[in-house]
């Protein structure tokens, strides 16, 4: 009973010494995308998240090393662990929407989406975005060692593939973490508002079901898959991470520096002399080319992990599929909505949406 209690508040200490971190570790201090809906000013951020990841996996190894928290422990308590980070989620989502004043739209819709589109507290010190995307982070790639420190612990001969979906997933952490300004530029902050689907997403889904592969494959032994194979599944992962961080550092150059040209690209626009909007590179292959990119970084991990036949390891991409393929419909109304006529000679141009000549 203790340790179910105990792994029950483990996330909530947990996330309460990330904050803690993000807060006392200095910060670059940045000029953001988006507008504040009231001033109209352009956000600013604090980025440390690196710093915090460091840190908080040197407090990981210290805890494990002194023999304080095993280093196992949250694989131990995974599942009292994800229970209180789903109750975390949930109490999130209702203090960061029931204050405010309602958008027009029934309750269900204000509490899913939010009310709030860049909530900043303390005069911007904390932004309730990169905070949400900083804890999910963090705790992904905690739960990510805690659970190969026990596959270690468990077997003489271990799966390589195991280690192999491990840095996998340990590179996506690192990569979004080390490109956080990048993502200021993305959907997430220019169009999402911040609700139940962000809040309870960051807090309890992120860090909890990206490590599906490895949470379902930790107790399995090396499945002896021939070195080739594995080595194939890690290319199906970089293909993808090629595509969605190329695509992404494309539109941010390109927001930042429109005359300058991006791996040899030179940017072609369309314009309207309003707006403008990428159509090449990556951008003329398909319209969210990035969105397959992370869809392949998921298949591959699911692959590396050594047992497809798992059903398990399969939500973690097939999430992805249903994410990006529903954002794609909803982002194409909202770009219809801004760019009018400029979107549809966009769409004349590039005339696939997710997947070039398929789709």
């Amino acid at each position: 009973m203790k340790e179910l209690v105990l792994g029950f508040f483990t996330p909530w200490i947990a996330y309460a010494l990330i904050t803690l971190l993000h807060i006392i570790i200095p910060a670059r201090k940045v000029k953001g995308y988006v507008l504040h809906e009231k001033t109209g000013e352009v956000l600013n951020y604090r980025l440390n998240g690196i710093l915090v990841l460091i840190a908080s996996i040197i407090v990981w190894a210290l805890l494990g090393y002194f023999n304080l928290v095993p280093y196992s422990w949250l694989y131990q308590v995974r599942w009292a662990s994800l229970i209180g980070a789903l109750t975390l989620g949930l109490i999130f989502s209702f203090c960061i929407v029931l204050p405010y004043p309602g958008s027009g739209r029934i309750f269900p819709a204000d509490f899913w989406f939010g009310r709030l589109k860049n909530p900043q507290f303390k005069n911007g010190f904390i932004d309730a975005k990169m905070w949400l995307y900083l804890i999910g982070a963090v705790m992904l790639q905690l739960n990510i060692l805690s659970f190969a420190a026990f596959h270690l612990q468990s077997f003489e001969s271990f799966n390589p593939g195991y280690l192999l979906g491990t840095a996998l997933l340990t590179w996506f952490v690192w990569d979004y973490l080390t490109f956080e300004r990048v993502h200021l530029y993305t959907y997430d902050f220019i169009a999402e508002r911040t609700g139940f689907k962000l809040g309870f997403g960051c807090l309890s889904f992120y860090p909890y079901f990206y490590s599906i592969p490895l949470w379902s494959t930790a107790h399995l032994p090396d499945p002896r898959h021939p070195l080739w194979l594995t080595v194939i599944f890690g290319l199906v992962f970089y293909s993808g991470w090629m595509l969605a961080r190329g695509a992404n550092m494309q539109k941010y150059f390109f927001k930042i520096s429109p005359e300058k040209s991006f791996l040899g690209i030179k940017p072609f626009a369309l314009s309207d002399g309003k707006h403008t909007l990428l159509a090449n590179g990556f951008w003329g292959k398909s319209r969210h080319i990035n969105y397959l990119g992370e869809i392949l970084m998921a298949s591959g991990i699911a692959l590396a992990a050594g047992y497809p036949s798992v059903w398990w390891v399969w939500l973690y991409p097939l999430y992805y599929v249903g994410l990006l393929f529903t954002r794609q419909a909803d982002d194409d109304k909202i770009c219809k909505a801004k760019y009018g006529e400029l979107w549809d000679k966009y769409k004349e141009k590039v005339k696939y949406r997710i997947i070039p000549f398929l789709y």
